[in-house]
């Protein structure tokens, strides 16, 4: 059994029928599948297909993307869909500097204020990061909260070895199938710290680059593993999968 431990499937093209997306899921031993969110709408939605698909686990939370959208009282919302039993995380959350979406000064407040929150909970988070490792980490030590994912892992390996001893789990898109930095950051880091995950519909792997991504294509990044670490597929299976299940506890 694989997890996709990050999937939109709360966003296009996906929420108008997220039925063929599991079954071919379910034909490569995708049995789990974590479905972040980027805002109040779509944390909503995360939840009700929680509710309705026994193989979904949802996540809540505002992307930094978004940050300057939040509405005053987003953390009451929030809090309230955190209580929900299928929540099993606060994310996407975290800081963007690569696109020009949000200031950063809202950006850091918002992640801060969700990072503490998720600490009161003791929740996991899945962190996003898109350059802006000084910040995160400062931040992240500010609150001196560590229990997560940092996910779509695009950092340098000094970073990645500097989260994963504060106790992070870092997992790789499909990004790793064709990109030899991806490649090599991976290459030096420890297995049992690594999870996998899609970024659906983002990022689709080879061989099936240009195409919309889906949760069936995490074996392929299983396969890259696989390829890099010199192990059998099922190693990374066992690995990845009780890596994810114990971290969030599914």
């Amino acid at each position: 059994m694989f997890i996709d431990t990050h999937a939109h499937l709360n966003l296009e093209p996906f929420i108008e029928n997220v039925v063929p997306f599991l079954e071919r899921a379910k034909k490569n031993k995708v049995c789990k599948i974590i479905v972040p969110s980027i805002d109040v709408i779509s944390s909503e939605k995360s939840i009700e297909l929680s509710e309705e698909y026994n193989e979904i686990y949802s996540a809540v939370g505002i992307h930094p993307n978004y940050s300057e959208k939040a509405e005053k009282k987003y953390l009451e919302k929030i809090e309230h869909y955190s209580k929900n039993e299928n929540v099993i995380a606060i994310g996407e959350i975290g800081l963007d500097y690569y696109r020009d979406y949000s200031g950063k000064e809202s950006q850091k407040r918002i992640f801060q204020e969700q990072l503490e929150f998720a600490k009161s909970l003791e929740l996991p988070i899945i962190i996003h990061n898109r350059d802006a490792d000084s910040d995160v980490l400062e931040i992240m030590e500010k609150v001196d909260y560590f229990n997560g994912q940092m996910h779509c892992f695009s950092s340098d390996l000094k970073f990645a070895e500097n989260i994963i001893e504060k106790g992070m789990l870092v997992s790789f898109t499909g990004v790793v199938t064709f990109s030899k930095k991806a490649r090599e950051v991976v290459s030096n880091l420890p297995l049992d710290k690594l999870m996998i995950e899609t970024d659906s519909p983002f990022m689709a792997p080879i061989p099936f680059r240009g195409k919309t991504c889906e949760p069936s294509f995490v074996i392929e990044i299983a396969k890259k593993y696989s390829e890099i670490f010199g192990v059998k597929l099922e190693v990374v299976e066992k690995v990845t999968t009780k890596n994810a299940e114990e971290l969030f506890k599914i």
